[in-house]
């Protein structure tokens, strides 16, 4: 059923998309797996919007079905934590000179189900956007999110700011993205590198937990 699920969102069946979800989540099936899933499916429509195979339309009616499985999942999600008490605090967001998204909106919508208070500061974020929300919220974890390669500097800069602005010590920060690996996060300094919605979760509660 997964590759059931996973060539209806890519082929944009709504309908498909949504039955086979609920019959997963119906059937016992794990709800973080299941947005896991989703992410690859996305990140495949996003593939086939770079090889003018779709167009913007199709990419708003992928975002739109992803939207409404979300929707389902997230209350899943919140009860497969077995607990509706916030466990801790994200503050996330696509850095300076990257306005991709999907990747960071199913993280941001896992964390939630999985109890986190999150922060999400949106797309093409400056450094000090970052600095003034830790600052305000204080967060135990900053996620930084980027497709392309040239944003790599960006997060760079951005805890750079972070550090100089003496904050740096007070949180734990993650990395994620369609170009990002193990190798970017030593480059910008991070603290960790997820190569998905499973891992970069497991990684926030363990950290909240320590």
């Amino acid at each position: 059923m997964d590759d059931e699920l996973f060539d209806a969102i890519v082929e944009l069946k709504e309908k498909d998309a949504l039955r086979i979800v609920k019959d997963k989540i119906l059937s016992g099936g794990d709800p973080l797996a299941v947005a896991e899933l989703c992410r690859k499916a996305m990140s495949a429509v996003g593939d086939r919007f770079a090889k003018k195979e779709y167009f913007l339309s199709d990419l708003v009616v992928a975002g739109e079905i992803f939207k409404e499985i979300m929707e389902i999942l997230e209350p899943q999600m919140r009860a497969h934590a077995k607990s509706e008490k916030k466990i801790g605090k994200v503050v996330i967001g696509t850095v300076k000179g990257d306005v991709h998204d999907v990747g960071k909106n199913i993280v941001v919508s896992v964390l939630k189900g999985n109890g986190f208070d999150v922060y999400d500061l949106g797309v093409d974020v400056p450094p000090q956007k970052f600095v003034e929300k830790i600052r305000e919220v204080k967060p135990e974890i900053v996620g930084m999110s980027c497709l392309i390669t040239i944003a790599w500097e960006s997060m760079k800069d951005t805890i750079r700011g972070i550090k100089d602005s003496g904050l740096r010590d007070k949180v734990k920060i993650i990395v994620g993205g369609g170009n990002v690996n193990e190798e970017v996060a030593q480059h910008v300094e991070a603290d960790a590198y997820a190569k998905d919605v499973i891992q970069g979760v497991t990684l926030c509660k363990k950290w909240v937990r320590a």
